[in-house]
């Protein structure tokens, strides 16, 4: 048995997603398990990239059918059909957990950060792609306010471009008031799925980066366990609170990403090549969640600013995007959606 079958059948609490909206990549992990998968425009950017042959009659398709359509109308067109065909694999799944599993994320267009109404306006639109959706936005400022707004709506949310405990609790709470103002009004939430995202990986990535170029000195082992610290504290303020939300980590970089989660209600939403790797391990499927990070590592982290802006449960949120994890990772979303448009270009200057 492959480690990630072992693991979601050991711990179904655990659940693991396919962090891609590739149909291929996604029946490896239902195969194994998975509950669930993501999108966003740099996943179908790559996905694109490497299976182009069997989109290209689709894309030619839209283009003729829609002759004054914009790249932009175009590209969310194609997103929409890439996450519409993968979440095929997931109905089933949908359907017989009244919605708690078998979800697809589609995510909002990175230029919104900074504004929630076009945020939420764009989330509703994404949401009825298809039944089994959920939606991310980034957890800026904006982004919490979309999210109590989307959760309002009926829509369910997966918070991303995340990396601190104060981003995942405000998230939390942003639902919390979205689900009660619901309540108030007779709706109901049971199907809804509310996902909050840390990035463990990018926040390893960041604060490596940020040290790497000063005369800071801290082991690997630190920089590795940076990303794990911050969920693992976020996830036991989850349980103490009773928060509806569901935490999700994403951005793996080592064996700890998969490790050091095992046996937790959370989601790891795990890339294909990431997949294969662990499958391929000598990992130990057993419950780590529990495990707390080693003083000695966590000591070592605390002399770091930037990360214990991260740990802060308190950290303020005019400040969460211009977290350097934050700044980078948008960057990243808004060069890939650039890329995904150049792509899709071609097919249209003819």
């Amino acid at each position: 048995m492959s480690k990630l079958a072992e693991m979601t059948k050991t711990y179904p609490q655990t659940e693991l997603w396919n962090d891609s909206c590739s149909y291929k990549e996604l029946s490896y992990s239902v195969e194994r398990g998975a509950t669930g998968a993501t999108t966003n425009p740099v996943i179908v950017f790559n996905v694109l990239k490497k299976e182009l042959p069997e989109w290209e009659d689709t894309i030619k398709k839209l283009v003729d059918e829609n002759p004054t359509c914009t790249e932009d109308e175009l590209a969310w067109m194609v997103i929409k059909a890439l996450g519409a065909n993968a979440s095929t694999l997931l109905l089933d799944k949908f359907r017989a957990s009244n919605g708690q599993l078998g979800r697809i994320s589609f995510q909002t267009n990175a230029k919104y950060y900074q504004n929630s109404q076009k945020m939420v306006e764009q989330a509703c639109d994404l949401a009825a792609t298809v039944e089994n959706s959920q939606v991310k936005v980034p957890a800026s400022k904006a982004g919490i306010e979309a999210i109590e707004e989307m959760t309002y709506r009926g829509v369910s949310v997966n918070a991303t471009v995340s990396f601190t405990v104060a981003q995942a609790i405000a998230v939390a709470e942003a639902v919390e008031r979205g689900l009660k103002r619901r309540a108030a009004e007779g709706l109901d939430s049971t199907k809804m799925h509310p996902v909050c995202t840390i990035m463990s990986g990018r926040v390893d990535d960041y604060l490596r980066n940020f040290y790497g170029a000063t005369d800071t000195l801290v082991s690997s082992e630190a920089y590795d366990m940076a990303g794990v610290a911050v969920m693992k504290k976020a996830y036991k303020l989850y349980k103490e609170r009773g928060y509806r939300t569901k935490l999700l980590v994403a951005a793996f970089r080592n064996r700890h990403h998969f490790e050091e989660f095992i046996g937790g209600d959370i989601i790891l939403t795990i890339p294909y090549g990431w997949q294969k790797k662990y499958d391929n391990s000598n990992v130990e499927i057993k419950d780590n969640m529990s495990r707390d990070v080693d003083k000695a590592i966590l000591d070592e982290l605390m002399t770091l600013e930037e990360f214990r802006k991260a740990y802060d449960e308190n950290f303020p949120q005019e400040q969460f995007q211009y977290y350097g994890a934050f700044k980078a990772t948008i960057n990243q979303f808004l060069n890939g959606y650039d890329g995904l448009l150049q792509l899709l270009r071609k097919y249209m200057v003819k």
